[in-house]
């Protein structure tokens, strides 16, 4: 299993309006593709600026790359998001999983460990 992170920084008075938005573009988009074991959108408020993060799960390298493209380790933008974004961070990270904790694989959609 892999994890990908993707990291990005909006107006905190956008954080509402942007979670509405992502929800209905990127949130949907990791749900609906193959190989795709969780999502998960984590939200940091430092003041005027709200941190965002996309935490994905993934069987493969190949399921990564029918989200991302080929060139799988490039963040993927939609349109919309030059609204929202402060900046537009050119990579995501990419972690191997090694063990998901109690209760993980529930969390994460499936029945088998992660």
């Amino acid at each position: 299993m892999i994890a990908r992170l993707w990291h990005g920084r909006i107006r905190s008075g956008d954080a509402e309006r942007y979670y509405h938005y992502i929800e209905d573009t990127g949130l949907r988009d990791y749900a609906q593709t193959p190989g795709n074991r969780g999502v998960y959108y984590l939200e940091r408020r430092e003041g005027d600026v709200t941190h965002v993060v996309t935490l994905t799960f993934w069987e493969s390298i190949d399921a990564i790359k029918r989200f991302a493209g080929d060139d799988h380790e490039r963040a993927r933008y939609y349109p919309e998001d030059e609204a929202f974004l402060l900046e537009r961070e050119a990579t995501v990270l990419h972690y191997d999983v090694r063990y998901g904790g109690a209760g993980a694989s529930e969390v994460a959609g499936s029945q088998e460990p992660l």
